[in-house]
């Protein structure tokens, strides 16, 4: 159970996203990393860079300082570390069990949250746009790649979001060890 935590706490030192834009213009691709508190680029013009191009077809600019779960996710974070910390303290098969459930749930309503901050992201477009595209969407995939005009967009976890579920993982392992091996 302390390496799950320990595993999740990773959150803190890599990026849990990223979201990489590739086009002719741009071959070796734009990439921008999703962190637990902040967004950011391979370099500090990333995302200006990206704001600019979507303009163009009428997305919303990306202001980080207007996304709340930028805000309050680390604090998500550290709760659940504090929660695995006392499963491990106490040492209980249930507490193991109640822990991935909670994770489990946490980790589904954020993928969620972020599938429709990506389809307002993408749909909602300015009727002002200098381009205009009847029907279409620029929603990037929530995972995986996806052409988008002459853009392929690729969404995937990034180190942080490998470790988060790996974390789960952990949790599951640490509970089916107590429950098997260990009398308590």
């Amino acid at each position: 159970m302390l390496l799950a935590v320990a595993a999740l706490l990773m959150l803190f030192v890599f990026p849990m996203w990223r979201i990489t834009l590739f086009a002719p213009q741009y071959p070796d691709g734009v990439t921008m990393y999703i962190w637990i508190n902040k967004l950011a680029g391979e370099n500090p013009g990333t995302l200006q860079n990206i704001n600019i191009l979507n303009h163009y077809v009428g997305m919303k600019y990306i202001e980080p300082e207007s996304i709340p779960e930028l805000k309050y996710f680390q604090y998500v974070i550290i709760g659940m570390a504090f929660l695995g910390l006392l499963a491990a303290f106490f040492n209980r098969a249930w507490f193991y069990l109640m822990w991935v459930v909670l994770m489990v749930a946490l980790s589904t309503a954020g993928i969620y949250d972020f599938y429709l901050w990506e389809y307002d992201y993408g749909h909602n477009l300015s009727a002002t746009a200098p381009i205009k595209i009847p029907g279409a969407s620029f929603q990037p995939p929530l995972i995986g790649t996806k052409d988008i005009l002459n853009f392929v967009a690729q969404s995937f976890p990034a180190p942080g979001g490998y470790f988060a579920g790996a974390s789960i993982v952990l949790a599951i392992a640490a509970w089916y060890f107590k429950l098997k091996f260990v009398k308590s």
